[in-house]
């Protein structure tokens, strides 16, 4: 029997969802706690490991390569369940909470170490040696010339790393960890109010999602580059 929009909506049960409030409010901080720490991550490792990539540093530039074609190449739900039953076999007894974390800065770190290096790569030629040519050291032409430039140029790439790295919190509930998806879902499977359950569900992380897609795109639009460099 198929229902329609109108009948679907009158069931659905709004008071069920209220009563639920605080125990959905805290997957939700779980959920923020484990996004901030790896969008962070990921900003870190990507600017860190685009850079070395971007001007070839021996050694640093072939890990980062290495580990930029394993991380994008294997699905990220291996590399939870690799931190979640490999790490307690090789003796390191590490909490749920530093899995879940450490798993999306991994993941988000390899998709940035790229948008990075792409961004520093398309800095003109002429501008590092205009650094250079002032009497810049290497590192001083890459924080005052490239790193401004090349950030830039990497922001829409990065932007999208930063939305995918909070989405796929999502999927921290397959190891268990107490994070939005997974308090729901358990609040679902208690009480089989399915439909209400997964459309809040769906509907915080749109709000989430694009109110940090807005504020970042201000951000870009604050730090557009100029048409010509």
């Amino acid at each position: 029997m198929f229902y329609k929009p109108v009948e679907i909506l009158a069931a659905f049960d709004v008071s069920f969802v209220w009563d639920y409030r605080e125990e959905l409010w805290e997957g939700l901080k779980a959920t923020m706690k484990v996004a901030a720490i790896g969008i962070a991550g990921a900003f870190v490792i990507g600017l860190v490991m685009g850079a070395a990539r971007a001007h070839r540093i021996p050694v640093i530039s072939q890990i980062g390569g290495v580990y930029v074609e394993v991380i994008r190449n294997t699905p990220i739900l291996v590399q939870m369940f690799l931190l979640y039953n490999g790490l307690p076999e090789l003796g390191y007894r590490v909490d749920l909470f530093t899995i879940a974390w450490l798993s999306i800065t991994i993941w988000g770190g390899a998709f940035n170490t790229e948008n990075f290096r792409a961004g520093f790569e398309a800095v003109p030629q002429r501008l590092r040696e205009a650094g250079y040519a002032l009497g810049f050291s290497p590192l001083k032409t890459f924080v005052n010339v490239t790193l401004p430039i090349g950030g830039r140029i990497a922001l829409p790439s990065s932007i999208n790393t930063y939305i995918s790295v909070l989405k796929n919190t999502s999927l921290l509930s397959v190891i268990g960890y107490a994070d939005l998806t997974n308090v729901a879902n358990n609040i679902q499977s208690n009480t089989f109010k399915t439909f209400e359950m997964f459309t809040v569900l769906a509907l915080v992380y749109l709000t989430i999602v694009w109110t940090l897609s807005a504020l970042i795109r201000l951000l870009e639009a604050r730090l557009a580059l100029p048409e010509r460099l």
